[in-house]
């Protein structure tokens, strides 16, 4: 299902969500991922051409930030010089190498653990 949001970054803003309920993205079940994503790249197309918009942009909060406790996934027209600029938070970098290389295998150890 999918429709406007009711506090829109812009005009045009549209909400994705499944009928069935899951609070965020890691509770949907596999049989429904294909489904969602389908239905938003279809949306995504939609909304860049029926509001003749240069872009989209596409994102899923997870718990932080996410102000209904209900998997939605955003779809925003974007025009050049809308100002928006990337994300909507400052970015934090890591301290050097290490640090990301420590990240990174906290995730791929994650990743293994997760394995079907």
């Amino acid at each position: 299902m999918a429709f406007l949001d009711r506090r829109p970054l812009f005009p045009g803003h549209v909400l994705l969500v499944p009928t069935r309920h899951v609070a965020t993205l890691g509770d949907l079940p596999d049989a429904l991922v294909q489904p969602l994503f389908t239905q938003a790249k279809r949306l995504a197309r939609a909304v860049q051409r029926g509001l003749e918009a240069d872009g989209s942009f596409v994102a899923i909060n997870n718990r932080v930030s996410q102000s209904v406790l209900h998997l939605h996934v955003h779809i925003v027209p974007r025009r050049r010089g809308d100002g928006l600029r990337g994300f909507f938070w400052p970015r934090h970098g890591y301290r050097d190498d290490a640090h990301a290389d420590a990240v990174l295998q906290a995730i791929q150890r994650a990743l293994d653990e997760d394995e079907p």
